[in-house]
């Protein structure tokens, strides 16, 4: 059935004429939206912040956990400590052996790694693949693979299960925008891919249905001589994302939409400089965002909308509630302190409320709630 919201743009009482932009004088802005920000929308303006809460009570509040505290290395991607999941996606965080003495293989759908630290080479069905801190690592679904570090590896990973990771559709800034697809790497069967395409004994440890299945060989099965064909896995680097920008509105967390998948979708935020019109809102705006749970993860930078947050942590905001900018970042909306943003930051948005994983309550910082209350003078 073709969907047809009610279409009305009304406004009523005091508000301003462009959303983000030119709030009247002494209010505060919140959208409540659809569809992840490509839906119906209407904003709000209040005589307080919408954050303005002094308690809480029940389990739908926001949460952050400090991943960089989960020090445990896991000899294989599977048994990476699990962090959020639902039906359509797992989260995991991986500190990865110095080198893999197995193969992975992921039955239950595409892998997407995100070199949160380190360094080192993949080597799948496809080739050789280098990899540094900031890249995203598309590994297509029942793609054998293994690890060899050069650095110390810590990793998210992303499995979109089920389904197949794609390109956002770009509309009319086109295909190139954001980044060109020229700049997307795959494997290459190079000598180091040769060489170690051995005759010694190796296990494939393949997940499907989150159960483990392992097949032997008598040699080493990434023995590929060549390829051709339109799928593969693609490495993706942060510094190679040139964000949309614009110098009159604050455009919404869709603008920066890296991969989608089925039911969620990855973005990346990334140094921009900030909004040139004096009117025009520099932060995140207050929302609402009721089709989707919010989930950062703070690669690097100084996080200008959050307070005491640092690389290594990872917020969720479920829907069902307003959220945006702390207290500190809020006095800055209309005034930034400095011409530009410094972060890099992977968020992910699922259409289907998100579990908490036992490895992310052990680490779970409690009061992450109340850091929006605003201390008396």
């Amino acid at each position: 059935m073709t969907r047809q919201y009610i279409p009305f743009p009304r406004s009523e009482g005091l508000s301003s004429r462009q959303a983000h932009a030119d709030l009247p004088e002494g209010t505060f802005e919140r959208e409540l939206g659809k569809e992840g920000f490509f839906g119906p929308a209407t904003h709000m303006h209040h005589r307080h912040p919408p954050t303005g809460w002094t308690s809480w009570e029940g389990p739908l509040r926001p949460r952050a956990f400090d991943l960089a505290k989960i020090n445990a290395e896991h000899a294989s991607p599977w048994d990476a400590a699990e962090i959020l999941f639902n039906a359509h996606v797992r989260l995991r965080l991986w500190r990865a052996p110095a080198r893999m003495d197995h193969l992975a293989r992921n039955g239950d759908g595409d892998e997407l790694l995100f070199i949160h630290q380190g360094a080192g080479d993949i080597f799948c069905d496809y080739g050789r693949l280098s990899f540094r801190a900031g890249d995203y690592v598309v590994l297509p679904r029942s793609t054998m693979w293994r690890m060899e570090c050069s650095a110390p590896v810590v990793a998210l990973l992303i499995e979109a299960t089920g389904s197949t990771f794609q390109l956002p559709d770009r509309g009319m800034v086109g295909k190139h925008a954001v980044f060109d697809p020229a700049v997307l790497e795959t494997p290459r069967l190079d000598e180091a891919f040769r060489a170690q395409a051995d005759e010694s004994e190796w296990a494939v440890r393949i997940k499907r249905r989150n159960a483990i299945s392992t097949v032997t060989y008598p040699f080493n099965p990434l023995d590929a001589v060549g390829w051709h064909g339109d799928l593969s896995p693609v490495r993706l680097n942060v510094e190679d994302i040139r964000p949309l920008m614009s110098h009159r509105y604050h455009l919404p967390p869709s603008a920066h939409t890296t991969f989608v998948a089925n039911r969620f979708v990855i973005c990346t935020f990334c140094p921009r400089p900030f909004e040139t019109d004096p009117g025009a809102l520099k932060v995140p705006f207050f929302h609402n965002n009721d089709d989707y749970d919010e989930v950062l993860f703070y690669h690097a930078g100084d996080f200008f909308s959050r307070d005491n947050i640092h690389a290594g942590m990872m917020t969720l905001h479920p829907c069902g509630f307003t959220h945006g900018p702390h207290p500190k970042a809020l006095g800055n909306a209309f005034t930034p302190k400095k011409p530009a943003t410094d972060e890099y930051a992977v968020m992910l948005d699922t259409r289907d409320a998100l579990e908490i994983g036992a490895a992310a309550s052990a680490v779970e910082w409690g009061d992450y709630a109340q850091s929006w209350r605003v201390k008396p003078a």
